[in-house]
């Protein structure tokens, strides 16, 4: 065996970094991994990240339609004209499983591509680059003269009126339940207190 002798400097064992000094003096290279392992852990990433969307019990290892075309709508690989939500559903159910594993789908993406004439590194490729789950151009609320309006406390009437404080903040269970007083008056009699003096 080699006699194999290391000499480390006393500045390297004191609790300073000598290896840092290696790391200013190379250059920066971006790290690019070959094209069909990195695109295959990307997809493989990105399969877990939408298998997981939306379901609280999922584990990521098998994906269903609904979770399929919802990334591929955000891909864009669904545009309503080439490729269909119902073309994405008459392919998937071939597999006759409510969900695909990474490989199943992975077939699954070759069956759709070869049945519409469509590139499958190019529907890959967008599919890898969408981005992680997310709710980008879902519906928003409309804030329109009708809906302030529609939604102003101050102009409700009768018991809806009584539902809201003077500021508009809701008043939880009081607004919604008559509570007795156990004055013993009928509710809305206004002269209460009249009567108490006379008698």
């Amino acid at each position: 065996m080699a006699d194999v002798h290391t000499t480390s400097s006393q500045e390297g064992l004191n609790g300073e970094q000598p290896l840092q000094s290696l790391k200013d003096e190379l250059p920066d290279v971006p790290a690019s991994p070959s094209p069909s392992s990195g695109a295959k852990n990307s997809l493989a990433e990105m399969f877990r990240a939408f298998a997981k969307f939306g379901d609280s019990k999922a584990d990521g290892k098998a994906i269903s339609l609904s979770q399929s075309d919802k990334w591929m709508k955000q891909a864009k690989v669904i545009d309503g004209k080439k490729i269909t939500a119902t073309d994405t559903g008459i392919y998937f159910k071939k597999y006759k499983s409510l969900k695909l594993g990474l490989t199943d789908y992975q077939k699954f993406l070759e069956d759709l591509a070869k049945a519409k004439k469509v590139d499958l590194a190019e529907i890959r490729d967008k599919m890898i680059q969408c981005g992680i789950p997310g709710t980008i151009g879902t519906t928003v609320a409309v804030k329109t003269a009708a809906v302030d309006r529609l939604t102003d406390s101050a102009k409700y009437t009768g018991s809806s009126k009584m539902r809201f404080d003077d500021s508009g903040r809701g008043r939880g269970i009081d607004g919604r339940h008559d509570k007795p007083d156990g004055s013993g008056y009928v509710q809305g009699y206004n002269n209460k207190s009249s009567n108490d003096k006379s008698h």
